[in-house]
């Protein structure tokens, strides 16, 4: 990919800027703004070479119609706020009157279109859609880490159709995976956790030919634990991809990494702060009874692993973090990945938001915005959206 210093920018030049906005709104009030915080640097950098700088986002599942309570308003007010200057929201997305608006800005205005999904040819990656968007610009920078696992119009579609690089989001999360993903520093240590297993086999094969050890946690363990024959009560369990994770405890073994289950976990009967707990064997759990966070052995055994490491991998958390005191796995684990003198890197989704709850996420190498993108980064190697920065501008 080209650097963004290296696509042709002066006064006037018409800047496509697809970001990923999507963030948590509730009552029309944004409740986590990283993701606005994250695309900044590449508006003002557009901004001061005298860029007409156009950004598209999507908020939300509106499935290609017209949904007013996932307007960008919220976004806009508060990018606008950010940036110290007008960021005036389009009505619509596309189409002659957008057209006319974009051509009245001046050289370090800034305008936002509505809701890239409200137009069903977003997701489709329409031909014609991409089209109509390439109309509002002469550049294209996709600066939208977090979606660019998604073969978009507004990711892959409109690139195709005008010269584009990647913003300065894009090219530090790339940077930074590929850092710890081609030659990590050693011992590379991954840790895993979050709820189904399912989602994160994939992962679990790519990461065996790369780490040193994987650690796993979350409720995704307890079909580890179920595989080898334990009890595990009322927890969380995937009896359909039993065989599955078998197969990457032996597929371990024979590559000689180290897959670290949890030793202990905390257990009740229901999700609540007021709930009485256990702590017992992740293959010992009462009928009737869940694990919901990993226990203090098991913090201790991983804090081990991750503060001998020269490079540390973290996705998933390893329990329910949202309710206390289920946090405090995944709060032992958060403290010993951000104390270690590893470079680190969180993928995005609820640990990068752990960090972040815990006021940790200012002591991490690289936070990535993209929870799922940064998983299939992993797994597969690249993107949809990394490939299409990576083709020739059109002629």
């Amino acid at each position: 990919m080209r650097d963004l210093a290296e696509l042709d920018i002066a006064d006037g030049t018409r800047v496509l800027v697809r970001a990923d906005l999507n963030v948590p709104i509730e009552g029309g009030v944004i409740q986590d703004e990283l993701r606005i915080d994250a695309v900044l640097p590449t508006l003002r950098y557009l901004r001061e070479r005298g860029g007409v700088v156009v950004v598209c986002s999507h908020l939300g599942r509106p499935q290609g119609e017209v949904v007013p309570e996932l307007s960008l308003a919220p976004v806009a007010q508060r990018l606008a706020e950010k940036l110290g200057t007008e960021v005036r929201l389009q009505s619509a997305v596309v189409g002659p009157e957008v057209e006319a608006a974009v051509a009245a800005l001046k050289p370090g205005d800034v305008t936002m279109l509505e809701n890239l999904r409200f137009e069903p040819g977003e997701e489709a990656d329409d031909p014609a859609f991409a089209e109509q968007l390439a109309r509002l610009a002469d550049v294209y920078v996709n600066d939208a880490f977090g979606v660019s696992h998604r073969a978009a119009a507004s990711v892959v579609g409109v690139c195709a159709l005008l010269p584009h690089a990647p913003g300065l989001l894009v090219a530090a999360e790339v940077k930074a995976f590929e850092r710890i993903l081609v030659d990590p520093p050693r011992p590379f240590v991954a840790i895993l956790g979050g709820a189904k297993v399912s989602d994160k086999l994939g992962v679990i094969d790519a990461l065996l030919d790369k780490v040193d050890v994987l650690l796993v946690g979350g409720a995704m363990a307890f079909t580890f634990a179920r595989a080898e024959g334990g009890s595990i009560g009322a927890s969380l369990c995937e009896d359909d991809r039993i065989l599955d994770v078998k197969a990457a405890v032996a597929r371990a073994a024979e590559l000689g990494k180290e897959l670290l289950l949890p030793e202990d976990v905390v257990c009740a009967t229901e999700i609540a702060s007021a709930a009485e707990t256990r702590v017992t064997a992740p293959t010992d759990v009462p009928d009737g009874w869940m694990g919901l966070d990993v226990g203090p052995r098991t913090v201790e055994s991983f804090a081990a692993r991750i503060a001998s490491a020269g490079s540390v991998l973290w996705n998933g958390p390893m329990g329910v973090f949202e309710t206390p005191p289920f946090d405090a796995g995944t709060r032992g684990v958060a403290e010993a990945f951000a104390s270690t003198e590893a470079f680190t890197v969180a993928g995005g989704g609820d640990s990068a938001a752990a960090l972040r709850q815990m006021g940790l996420a200012g002591r991490i190498d690289h936070l990535s915005t993209g929870g799922g993108a940064s998983l299939e980064y992993i797994e597969a190697g690249d993107l949809p959206g990394l490939a299409a920065l990576r083709a020739p501008d059109p002629t």
